[in-house]
């Protein structure tokens, strides 16, 4: 199907989340299309770091229906057996997936909605939009940052510690992908590597993993919709899972962050005490936000820029629900395991709109 065509219901993304709402229409019997931008599948799974493991035993990883099957010689799987297994899901449940298909827009048109892409328009009853937060990543206004006249990555750049060898390298964010970077890097022996994070890093007991971090997240949103005090969720334990290269490096003192550096310099950094130190490359592990440019002719941005939504459904355009952006669309919804029920919940309302 090129060039567009009448559907229920389109998807735009076919990343976990977009297969996972596949999943759930096709079980519901509903007419669909899911358009990705990615020209094989994987999602953004297929643009990760070498080294990068998931959080979860493979069990504990999986979209509905399915069970990732264990990887041999890996409790935690790699990302080659996870983009391997969002392959073999797509394909398993024969979801239509048009991959290579860009949406530019989303415009109301009439009773309908008009997907505008580069493969055509789509007409729809109704929509999902799941195409996360990768392709949008975020990049802090630091003072210098033009001036700097080193190498200047994201976390969606950085490949490997090769890349950098016998370099000085800065990661910045004290979140899990500055850790695991970081560590990446120091591990290799052949890196000077310094780590600069807003705050004091706050690890995770090592025991504590993706199962518990999503059973900890669901219960706050259980809390939460219950009208139970806040139980904090998943920041009240900490900010960084001690998967085991992380803790590999920190155990030998070679994770020691320092407070965020005041500006960059032509050649480096300057710290808050006036020191200043030579770099080759600063990678910023400052997160992302979500990938929602498609949707604006609909206007329905709240002043932090996420759309209000109950659920997934868009407050303000019922026929609209977003999934896995993160637990304002559902606790955990930007996870593997966590994916599913909100997945399963946004087909069903939209069932029963296309039903009414």
């Amino acid at each position: 199907m090129t060039g567009g065509a009448r559907t229920q219901v389109v998807v735009i993304g076919g990343g976990q989340a977009g297969l996972a709402a596949g999943y759930h229409l096709r079980r519901l019997g509903v007419d669909f299309v899911i358009l990705d931008a990615q020209s094989t599948p994987g999602g953004a799974w297929q643009h990760t770091w070498d080294s990068l493991h998931l959080f979860s035993p493979a069990a504990y990883s999986s979209l509905p229906g399915r069970l990732m099957p264990a990887q041999p010689g890996e409790e935690y799987p790699d990302v080659g057996h996870v983009v391997d297994y969002l392959a073999d899901y797509e394909k398993r449940y024969d979801l239509p997936v048009q991959h290579g298909v860009h949406v530019d827009a989303v415009r109301r048109d009439g009773e309908r909605l008009r997907v505008e892409s580069d493969a055509g328009n789509w007409s729809a009853r109704a929509l999902i939009s799941a195409t996360g937060t990768w392709s949008r990543p975020f990049l802090p206004a630091i003072p210098g940052r033009s001036a700097f006249t080193g190498r200047q990555l994201h976390t969606v750049d950085y490949c490997r510690p090769a890349d950098f060898a016998g370099q000085r390298v800065i990661v910045v964010g004290g979140g899990n992908s500055g850790a695991q970077i970081a560590a990446d890097l120091a591990l290799a022996g052949d890196v000077k590597v310094t780590w600069a994070t807003q705050r004091p890093p706050r690890f995770l007991a090592d025991d504590i993993d993706g199962r518990v971090l999503f059973d900890v997240a669901t219960a706050r949103r259980r809390a939460l919709d219950t009208g139970h005090s806040d139980t904090g969720g998943v920041a009240s334990l900490g900010d960084i899972v001690a998967v085991p290269p992380v803790r590999a490096a920190r155990d030998a003192g070679l994770l020691n962050a320092k407070p965020m550096f005041t500006r960059l310099t032509t050649t480096g950094v300057q710290w808050a005490d006036g020191s200043r130190d030579e770099a080759d490359a600063v990678i910023w592990c400052t997160g992302f936000r979500p990938a929602l440019a498609h949707l604006a002719p609909l206007g329905l941005r709240g002043p932090r820029g996420h759309i209000p939504t109950a659920g997934t459904r868009a407050v303000s355009e019922p026929r609209l629900h977003l999934l896995g952006y993160g637990d304002w669309t559902g606790p955990a919804s930007a996870t593997l395991i966590g994916v599913g029920r909100p997945a399963r919940d946004a087909a069903r309302d939209i069932a029963q709109l296309l039903s009414g």
